[in-house]
């Protein structure tokens, strides 16, 4: 059985869960998200504000998802209380970004501007022209939206100018030395 999986999941106060059929809803206070609940899992409430997450049957398919079911609801559980959050720094001489409605801006060495629109589920701030924050409740959109600003352009090795997440270290190389 999926060590993940099997583990229970008590639902804060805040949080409600509605169970209706094939799919999960958690409510919070910082919104509300579904799951759709794959074949050969099960999933449920008892009375005292636990989800449990059980396999119906035992084929190769349902143990996959019996541990990535569980997973998903954890991340849905942290979402919808506290949400995700990633940050990004960007580094070189004139390079900086500026946001305008749902639209992100990026002067990051090119000859022309990088114009990014944001998905509406995603919030994202911008301080002191390098300092770009995205949060919002589901994990894996913060994750693509923080991936695809930082895709516009990377941090190169050599002087390390460009775009990365605040914790990310750059690895630098020595350049061409003249002899």
């Amino acid at each position: 059985m999926s060590r993940i999986g099997k583990q229970p999941m008590p639902l804060p106060n805040e949080v409600k869960a509605h169970l209706e059929d094939g799919a999960i809803t958690l409510e919070g206070p910082k919104g509300k998200m579904s799951l759709k609940i794959p074949e050969g899992i099960k999933v449920a409430l008892d009375d005292q504000n636990v989800l449990q997450v059980t396999r119906t049957n035992d084929t190769k398919q349902a143990r996959a998802n019996h541990g990535t079911t569980r997973a998903l609801l954890g991340n849905i559980l942290v979402g919808v209380t506290a949400g995700y959050s990633r940050e990004l720094e960007i580094h070189g001489v004139g390079y900086k970004a500026t946001l305008s409605g749902r639209t992100l801006t990026l002067d990051v060495g090119y000859s022309h501007q990088v114009v990014y629109t944001v998905p509406d589920e995603v919030d994202v701030e911008v301080t002191g022209n390098t300092q770009i924050k995205v949060s919002g409740i589901d994990k894996q959109l913060v994750g693509q939206v923080s991936a695809r600003i930082r895709a516009f352009r990377p941090p190169e090795p050599y002087k390390g100018k460009g775009v990365r997440y605040k914790d990310e270290q750059v690895r630098r190389k020595a350049g061409k030395t003249v002899a």
